[in-house]
């Protein structure tokens, strides 16, 4: 059984529909497939339809931006209610916030002699809920600027690059809270990948899985063989489910091909039982996973 649950669609900043990438998901031989878009559900409808002809299982979730003691963490949060209010008005201020900063990282652009408007932006974004830096990046690939999202990032879309712009994050703690209570569960996205090492830690992860953390994503393509063998270790002492996955993105991202990492499936049990108690708990309608 092949379980990948960490994927983007063009409800975020993937480059397929949500449709194309169960098509994609079935092709490369995956049994069960998450859709993870950025801080929107936006994609679930669709995905689900698709799940049901193609004969796949899915698993609607989504990836929200949070932060924790002053860094980054990203959460994949599986099969919450989606329209439980605390939660719905988090996903609002980040996407937002994502928003909000486009016509700022525009005009620094500009400053430095690149023609890019909101226009370029749009066509790249294709009416996504999350319009943000990868859709600026793909405009400057359209223009023959870069070569591809990771030069656009690495030369000035990136944090501390010229036209980078912060943006706002919800509170991890909080975040977990709302997850749990909409009857979801949470699991941390690649915790110590893009160069970034041992945040969180024991300390941290054994604290926050008191707040409802259920698991960590431990296989993932920005994690070396080293990272993966500290952070299983972690989970295991912690008792917090290990996860894999791709974090496909399409065109998006290079080297992260659907299924390249997958979950066990027995730590894909134990997520699904996790989600089930907490979803009897909240008595709230949470979405069922979608099974062939």
């Amino acid at each position: 059984m092949r379980i990948d649950l960490h994927t983007h669609s063009r409800a975020s900043d993937g480059t397929e529909t949500p449709a194309e990438l169960v098509a994609g998901a079935r092709a490369a031989g995956l049994d069960v497939l998450a859709i993870t878009d950025h801080d929107t559900a936006a994609g679930w409808d669709e995905a689900a339809d698709a799940a049901r002809s193609a004969g796949i299982e899915l698993v609607r979730g989504m990836e929200i931006s949070t932060t924790h003691r002053g860094h980054s963490v990203h959460l994949l949060a599986y099969l919450p209610d989606p329209t439980y209010p605390p939660l719905v008005a988090e996903l609002d201020a980040v996407l937002e916030g994502r928003r909000a900063r486009v016509p700022e990282m525009l005009s620094r652009l500009r400053d430095l002699g690149i023609d890019i408007d909101a226009d370029d932006v749009r066509r790249a974004a294709r009416g996504t809920a999350a319009t943000g830096r990868p859709h600026i990046a793909d405009a400057l690939v359209t223009k023959g600027v870069v070569a591809d999202r990771t030069e656009a990032f690495d030369r000035y879309l990136g944090a501390g690059r010229p036209a980078h712009v912060s943006r706002y994050a919800a509170e991890l703690v909080d975040v977990l809270g709302h997850v749990t209570s909409a009857g979801g569960v949470s699991v941390i996205a690649h915790p110590w990948g893009r160069s970034r090492r041992r945040f969180p830690d024991l300390d941290d992860l054994a604290e926050l899985r008191g707040h409802g953390l259920a698991g960590i994503e431990v296989d993932h393509q920005d994690h070396d063989a080293a990272t993966r063998a500290e952070l299983r270790g972690l989970a295991r002492e912690l008792d917090l489910v290990i996860t894999g996955a791709s974090d496909h993105h399409g065109a998006g991202k290079v080297d992260h091909d659907l299924g390249v990492n997958t979950t066990h499936p027995d730590e894909y049990a134990r997520l699904l039982d996790l989600a089930a108690i907490a979803s009897a708990r909240s008595g709230r309608p949470t979405p069922e996973v979608v099974r062939p």
